[in-house]
Parts: structure tokens; C-alpha cells; sequence
């Protein structure tokens, strides 16, 4: 059996991981990984694959960036060629990426079954692109393999009931994969860990200074990490802050340095869905810039708060972060670390 695994971001080779260490079980299993190049900085795509033991891409598309109808038109011809050539019997897309668009669209319209992991999650904003890219791949997609019961029922709202599994979520079987991994060394005294990344937030930087003003004050008393996409960090470094010593601005991290990164974090601020969820996996509580999640769960019991660019309500929100209980107990909404063993299953049983 072969089977085609099409990632172009961050997110998404972290979610391929587990599932490429379980395909290696099955010695009658061609696995082969086409990248789109969506992400393509060093630091932001080639050593997440040698860090995560994912195998090199068998095709890289080097798509690179550009506008949305760019970057999905160039994977989509790309990936139509390749599968046209390998034949494969199942094609694995994941999340809610240009890459997964093009993906469901190449693969669709030859008649090659698709999975799409992390199936289901709405933000409900259509103006978010994500969620359109979603939108389409779930109703293009054979199996839907959802992380949790929201996404069950949101996929239900809409009339979708055939190929929907609650498998639970692959990044929690990476997680537990990795827990015990040392990372680089990390602050002995407390301090914020903090990324932005969506083309959303770069594009409310009149918003996004008054948050920046008040993080440069708070990291004169508690210091904050912050691993800035080099689109934010463009931005910052326009709006001419002077920011403290104690801002930290530094390079893209590793997934193993991140990691590691949160669950020593007092408390997390992000734009990310991944990082939302991964902060409430590891027990870490976290602020997230942005109006609406698609990690609804995350919002139970305080462990996540939305807030946007309210100054007042980020302020109450921190105050309230660095006070958190996190020995409160906590509902386990993704599963049990096995979802890439149930996934692969599902597929090679089909």
C-alpha cells in the first residue's frame, strides 16, 4: 500500500510525526511526504524534520510565500503531478493550511481517498482563511479524524456524519512522545513565554502596540520569551518600541525547545491554535490574541482566555493567568496518545 502525506507548515509536520513513526510499523507500507515549501525558512521548516525523525521530504513544491491564490495554485500543480505519477492509494492531509487546501483539491479530483487530520474544528470567522480551508477539506475528505467531541458535532451541525471518527489528537501523542527529551536550557526564574504568527495579527499592529506597551512594562518585573515569526518581527522593529532587556526577542525555536519553553512558562500569549492547545495539554494557562478558537475546549475552567487587542481585558487576564491554579483538576478532552495508531489503522483496514 502507498500512501501520500502532503504538509507545508510548522503545525503540520508536528502532527505528521507521530503519524510517520507509526506507517514505519508496517514494513508492507510505501509512506511518502511531499512538502509544499509553504514554510521554507531553515529555522522555520528543514530542522523541524531531522528534530521530529521525520524523514526528508520526497518532493519539495518550494512554493515559498505569496498570496493565498499563489501559494495554493503552485502546490495544486504540483501535487496533481506527483500523484498522477506515484498512483497512490491514500493521500493524508492535515489541519487547515494552503497546503492542505491544495491537497483535497488534487487529490479529489482524481478519485484518490483522502484523511484529514484534525477534521472538524470551526472558528466559525470566514474571514479567517484557515477556516476556509477547512471548510472544503472536510467535505472533500473520506475519513475525517477529529481530536475531540466539538469537532464531532460541529461536523454533525452541518450534515456530516459518514467517515467521522473521534480518534483524539496526534499532537498529544507527540507530546508524550517527547516529554522526557531535554531541551536547551531554559530561564530559572520565572518568565512569559509569547508568539504571534497570523497574517491577522501583522495586520493589526495600530492594535497590537498597545499590547506591546503593556508587555514591555510587565517584563520589567517577569521576563518574556518571545520567538517572533520573522513576519511579526518585521513589524515590531517598524513600530520603533523601545522595549526592555527583559523582552526577549529571539529567533524561531525548535518543536523540542518550545515545548519545553511552555511547560516551564508561568503562563503563555499567543495568536496559535496549536499552542493554545498544547498550553492546556501541559497544563499551562494561556492568553490567546484573537476574538474566537477553534480549541473551544481550552476555554473551560479559565485555562485559556480570548481577549484580542482589549487592553483592559488583557490586563485581567494576565492578573488572573499568573494566579492560576494548576492543580486544578482538568477535563481530558484529546484523547489517550494512541490517535496516530487509531488513524493508520482506520486506513489500512480500508
Amino acid at each position: 500500500m502507498k500512501i501520500i502525506s502532503i504538509v507545508g507548515a510548522r503545525p503540520q509536520f508536528i502532527k505528521l510525526a507521530p503519524i510517520s513513526r507509526e506507517l514505519k510499523k508496517h514494513k508492507n507500507v510505501v509512506h511518502k511526504i511531499i512538502h509544499t515549501g509553504q514554510h521554507y525558512d531553515e529555522k522555520m521548516s528543514g530542522s523541524f524534520f531531522e528534530e521530529l525523525e521525520i524523514p526528508e521530504p520526497d518532493y519539495n513544491l518550494l512554493v515559498g510565500s505569496g498570496t493565498h491564490a499563489e501559494q495554493t495554485g503552485k502546490a495544486l500543480e504540483g501535487i496533481e503531478k506527483i500523484l498522477i505519477e506515484e498512483s497512490p492509494h491514500h493521500v493524508i492531509v492535515f489541519g487547515d493550511t494552503n497546503a492542505t487546501l491544495s491537497g483535497v483539491l488534487a487529490a479529489s479530483k482524481i478519485h484518490i481517498p483522502i484523511s484529514h487530520i484534525e477534521a472538524g474544528l470551526r472558528s466559525y470567522n470566514l474571514k479567517m482563511p484557515e477556516e476556509i480551508n477547512r471548510l472544503i477539506a472536510d467535505r472533500l475528505s473520506t475519513y475525517l479524524f477529529c481530536p475531540n467531541e466539538e469537532s464531532i458535532r460541529n461536523l454533525a451541525k452541518e450534515g456530516v456524519h459518514q467517515g467521522v471518527f473521534n480518534v483524539g489528537d496526534v499532537m498529544v501523542d507527540q507530546i508524550e512522545y517527547i516529554k522526557k527529551l531535554s531541551g536547551k536550557d531554559i530561564p530559572k526564574q520565572p518568565y512569559i513565554f509569547m508568539t504571534l504568527h497570523r497574517q491577522e495579527t501583522g495586520n493589526s499592529l495600530n492594535m497590537l502596540n498597545p499590547i506591546f506597551l503593556e508587555l514591555n512594562k510587565i517584563s520589567e518585573k517577569i521576563p518574556i520569551v518571545f520567538p517572533a515569526h520573522p513576519r511579526i518581527k518585521k513589524l515590531i522593529e517598524s513600530s520603533h518600541i523601545q522595549f526592555s532587556e527583559n523582552f526577549n526577542l529571539v529567533d524561531p525555536l525548535g518543536y523540542l525547545d518550545s515545548i519545553n519553553f511552555i511547560k516551564n512558562a508561568e503562563c503563555i500569549i499567543t495568536d496559535s491554535g496549536g499552542i493554545q492547545k498544547e498550553a492546556y495539554i501541559l497544563k499551562i494557562p494561556c492568553i490567546t490574541l484573537r476574538t474566537e478558537t477553534e480549541w473551544t475546549d481550552t476555554l473551560q475552567e479559565g485555562w485559556n482566555t480570548l481577549v484580542f487587542f482589549n487592553l483592559e481585558k488583557f490586563r485581567e487576564a494576565f492578573r488572573l493567568a499568573l494566579g492560576f491554579d494548576r492543580k486544578k483538576p482538568q477535563i481530558n478532552f484529546y484523547g489517550d496518545g494512541h490517535a496516530s495508531e487509531k488513524i493508520i489503522r482506520k486506513i489500512l483496514n480500508s
